[in-house]
């Protein structure tokens, strides 16, 4: 009732074509699958950085470098050399918390061989040498407690002194787990003589 008709229509109207497909650009040419969403694409990108082309050659690869980091390591454990210490022992705290146990004779490094000694002794048939070494046991457990309590009392308040604003919190027992050692095989190599300041 309300419709034109085709006749009615102005006599001058311009019909609209629709583009052919030959005159559309190339940048507009259908792709012919949905754009994905931007966190889909975000992972198929990390995914393609890590994959690597030849996994034996790339396992290889990460194993020298592993072996390469593990020998820098122990150089740096071996000459002190701060940059390349393990996170364990970085840092002027726990430096001077090793200067600080180097520094001194401690009774908790000659727990290994008073150790041997002992179970020699205990393990001998006379009731005598199995008595001694009891005491022996007593004596140096005794002595190791009395002076790690000194050392860790002397440690703390260097520690407050020299390192007010520092997190000196696990330096002790750092410092106390390497009184356990023989000064010899302590790593990282002592950088301190006896009797030195620290």
């Amino acid at each position: 009732m309300f419709r034109r008709s085709s006749q009615d229509a102005p006599a001058d109207a311009v019909t609209l074509e629709k583009p052919d497909s030959a005159d559309r650009p190339a940048a507009q040419a259908p792709k012919g699958r949905p754009t994905p969403k931007r966190s889909e694409a975000e992972a198929n990108r990390r995914g393609r950085a890590y994959v690597p082309k030849d996994r034996k050659e790339a396992a290889k690869d990460a194993r020298s470098r592993d072996r390469s980091a593990r020998e820098r390591q122990r150089a740096a454990l071996l000459n002190g050399d701060e940059s390349a210490l393990p996170p364990r022992d970085k840092g002027p705290v726990r430096r001077f918390a090793r200067d600080y146990v180097d520094s001194r004779m401690t009774a908790a490094e000659w727990f290994l061989p008073f150790a041997v000694i002992i179970l020699l002794l205990s393990v001998m048939r006379s009731p005598a040498l199995t008595a001694i070494s009891l005491v022996l046991w007593v004596v140096i457990i005794a002595l190791i407690v009395v002076h790690s309590f000194i050392l860790s009392f002397g440690l703390r308040k260097q520690l407050a002194q020299r390192f007010p604003d520092k997190n000196t919190k696990g330096a002790v027992a750092y410092a106390l787990m390497r009184t356990l050692q023989m000064r010899r095989l302590r790593l990282p190599k002592p950088q301190v003589k006896r009797g030195q300041k620290p």
